[in-house]
């Protein structure tokens, strides 16, 4: 009888477990708390550990959220990190050309102009990989990997390799500012991934996404013009792209043609870990962004530890394995059971 309580907890955490994407994310979560908790102590809940999270986390959560999209459909997008840093030269050079000596009305006139600017290359960036992934029907992977190849091109020729720095405060304030001790750039994530969870589940545009995942041909003889949903879904994919461009600048005060690259990977190790399918149709938002906290938390304890950061990305792969393997086992104790 002493053992039928933890039999029964037991019980609830496998069923838990077996539920699906989002309860296995919240379990490896409270897992991971419980245990670094332990191992480093108060430390690990100080207010300065958990604000250092949140100015880390904008940035990455804002790229996946734009390679979920592409995903989604059955896609990739290669190009979003090339498209970032090209859309925050294009922000930087703006700002640091015209605004010296600027004030009143034009100074702010200026900031903006040159945030639009920006969102203005990512969106050509979009058209291009959605015109010729949906019209050309090239392969997403050959097609972003060339935009990604020209962005960098152009980013480096442009910029000639050099870092641009030095930008008025409010944009500053984007990447470092607090709103009640809530870092302002976790608002604007926050305030892309609620838009986007709006679009894929209460919008027809999102319902078309998810056809187009499971199946493009079976799709498109329903009737559906899949070659828009595919140009109107990448423009957006590089639209965040260049919001992770104005946190990223203005975090680090300063761009660059190689800010971020280490992302990419990162961004599709969170996207599959938050449960969306690689081959399209499968996968939601509060998923993605559980990921990236067990991501975000994982890295954080480590750097507490004193521990390499390759080693870091080694527990991240695997953890990625142990949660794409639980379904399946569980499905087959459930089958031998039976």
């Amino acid at each position: 009888m002493s053992n039928a309580p933890a039999l029964s907890l037991r019980r609830r955490m496998v069923g838990l477990a077996s539920s699906g994407t989002v309860a296995t994310l919240i379990l490896l979560l409270f897992a991971l708390w419980v245990v670094f908790a332990i191992t480093i102590g108060d430390r690990f809940f100080s207010v300065n550990t958990l604000q250092s999270m949140a100015f880390q986390m904008p940035e990455l959560g804002i790229l996946s959220l734009a390679m979920m999209l592409a995903l989604l459909s059955g896609g990739l997008n290669l190009s979003i990190i090339a498209t970032a840093n090209l859309s925050g030269l294009t922000i930087a050079f703006l700002l640091t050309r015209y605004i010296p000596g600027s004030q009143g009305l034009a100074w702010v006139g200026i900031q903006v102009f040159a945030i639009a600017a920006g969102f203005a290359v990512a969106a050509l960036v979009g058209l291009l990989n959605g015109f010729v992934i949906a019209y050309l029907g090239v392969s997403p992977i050959l097609a972003t990997l060339g935009t990604m190849t020209l962005c960098k091109g152009l980013a480096i020729g442009l910029s000639r390799g050099n870092v641009i720095s030095g930008f008025p405060e409010p944009i500053v304030f984007i990447g470092n500012g607090t709103v009640f001790g809530v870092p302002f750039a976790l608002i604007v994530l926050a305030f892309c991934a609620l838009p986007v969870a709006l679009m894929l589940n209460a919008t027809p545009f999102g319902a078309k996404v998810y056809m187009i995942g499971s199946n493009e041909k079976a799709t498109r003889y329903s009737g559906v013009n899949t070659r828009a949903v595919l140009l109107k879904l990448y423009v957006f994919s590089s639209l965040l792209a260049g919001v992770a461009a104005v946190v990223m600048l203005a975090r680090f005060n300063s761009a660059n043609a190689a800010y971020g690259e280490s992302y990419l990977l990162v961004t599709i190790l969170a996207a599959v870990l938050g449960g969306i399918d690689p081959f399209g149709g499968f996968g939601k938002v509060g998923g993605l962004l559980l990921a990236l906290i067990i991501l975000q938390v994982i890295s954080s304890a480590f750097n507490l530890l004193n521990l390499s950061q390759f080693l870091t990305l080694a527990i991240w792969g695997g953890i990625l394995i142990a949660v794409a393997a639980v379904p399946h086992v569980a499905g087959k104790a459930r089958g031998s059971r039976r």
